[in-house]
């Protein structure tokens, strides 16, 4: 390996050799277990002589700083590292902005491989028995060899033409979705379309309605841009209009499967939704992350396709639907504001990886993902008929299942009186991963009760956990 050691002058030379080694040492850059020249190697790079090179060494082993290792050479001994005093977080000016970033919670945040339960039923989470990895290698091989023969240029801020192109065709197919190529922009996630709409429409003191119960971490985006967020209540037909107060100018909904209670908004409520965002000059989010399952019932269109006055975001999402780590969302976006959002995405990220980019377009092009959707609805169905049937069974004393006919997460109400906290903690100790609708609620009543994700829980696991969870539930009641 080469050594950052740099000789002045021709005095004190082992000094020189000694003092710059042992602080290399010290504050990490030569790692323990790293191996140092030979003498003679070294000696040749400085200009100095192989006995001074050979006598440094020796004092550093002697300290503890080397060790030599009979035909195989120097390396640095495994000694705690003396670390430099360094600014903590309240020395700095920007001490209060930090402490409020600090503060805020990470809900939904998925467990570590290492942190894993046996039986999970997180939200947002797919099974990876279902991901077609024989497709999407070929889709990347077609990437890599489209990659090798583009330029060494950035790509656009709002994503490669083909992949625009595919999507469009998808959601106007899957969700009749009205657009072209052109009002679509590629994001890292839904999480990042959020933030980049929420970026053009916010300023501090902005205020930004949302459905409560609602989606936690939009909420949490929404105040870190120093919004103030009203929860307005649902009912069984969706968020109610009627109590948007004037003044706001970001709505947040998701009307076809409402985030986490589960059921869609109906179409008098999406009118009147569509009518308050024009009163008001708002922008209305419409975030669609699963409804392309569905078990019950017609297809309802999307918000968006009900927008004449181009007043809809439409946000969608290939985490759901293909696999989390992908990080591949989008938004279709409205004339007013798709400008703005193009710029704020080229100055947060110049634009998403475009390997990835060009092999979801083939996975759209070639077919894969409507295979792979109808494949998933299939499972899918199967574990949340499984779950329905022991809601309305054996854990009817104490759970009833709020009425959804989409997705891959259910909510469970508790018909009486239920420690959530504590459920939760025993469950987790038997190896079940269990969620509370608590975090989900803003301004207005806790509903205690479950969320249920069964994207990530394999079919056969489902009884082996609820029978835990039940009898849990008969201890603590």
């Amino acid at each position: 390996m080469e050594l950052h050691v740099v000789i002045n002058g021709r005095k004190d030379l082992a000094e020189q050799l000694y003092q710059q080694l042992r602080s290399a040492m010290e504050s990490g850059r030569l790692a323990a277990g790293s191996q140092l020249p030979p003498s003679r190697l070294l000696a040749e790079q400085l200009g100095i002589s192989r006995k001074t090179v050979s006598d440094t060494y020796t004092l550093l082993t002697y300290e503890g700083y080397l060790v030599g290792k009979i035909g195989r050479g120097t390396f640095v001994s495994p000694r705690p590292i003396k670390a430099a005093h360094k600014q903590e977080a309240q020395d700095l000016a920007c001490a209060q902005s930090l402490a409020r970033w600090q503060a805020i919670p990470s809900p939904l945040r998925h467990p570590s491989l290492e942190g894993t339960l046996r039986y999970e039923f997180i939200g947002g989470a797919t099974t990876r028995a279902q991901f077609p990895a024989e497709q999407w290698r070929r889709c990347t091989q077609d990437a890599l060899r489209r990659l090798s023969q583009a330029g060494s240029f950035y790509s656009q801020p709002e994503g490669l033409p083909v992949l625009r192109h595919a999507i469009a065709g998808h959601v106007a197919f899957s969700r009749g979705v009205v657009c072209t190529d052109q009002d679509i922009v590629v994001c890292n996630g839904a999480q990042q379309a959020l933030d980049l709409i929420a970026r053009v429409i916010l300023e501090p003191g902005s205020l930004v309605a949302m459905e409560d119960p609602g989606y936690t971490p939009a909420r949490l985006l929404f105040q870190a841009q120093g919004a103030q967020v009203l929860g307005i209540p649902v009912d069984d037909e969706g968020i109610e209009v009627a109590r948007i107060p004037d003044g706001v100018r970001l709505i947040y909904v998701t009307p076809s499967h409402q985030f986490p209670l589960g059921m869609p908004m109906s179409e008098a409520r999406r009118k009147a939704l569509l009518e308050r965002a024009r009163e008001l000059g708002a922008i209305v989010i419409e975030d669609d992350y699963d409804s392309e399952f569905r078990y019950e019932g017609r297809p309802a269109d999307s918000l968006q396709s009900l927008d004449s006055l181009g007043v809809v975001a439409y946000v969608g999402t290939f985490s759901k639907t293909i696999l989390p780590q992908l990080r591949l969302g989008y938004a279709v976006l409205p004339p007013a504001i798709l400008a703005a959002v193009t710029k704020a995405k080229q100055l947060s990220d110049c634009h998403t990886a475009t390997l990835s980019q060009w092999a979801l377009a083939k996975f759209i092009d070639e077919g894969y993902l409507q295979k792979h959707i109808r494949r998933c609805h299939t499972v899918y169905a199967g574990r949340r008929e499984r779950i329905l049937q022991r809601l309305q069974g054996d854990l009817a004393p104490w759970l009833e299942a709020v009425p959804c006919t989409a997705g891959f997460h259910l909510a469970a109400l508790c018909k009486v009186p239920v420690d959530i906290p504590l459920l939760l903690d025993l469950a987790k100790k038997v190896e079940v991963g269990l969620y509370s609708l608590h975090e989900f609620f803003h301004d207005h009543p806790v509903r205690a009760g479950l969320f249920i994700g069964f994207g990530a829980i394999e079919t056969l696991d489902i009884d082996p956990a609820l029978d835990k969870v039940r009898d849990i539930l008969r201890q603590i009641t």
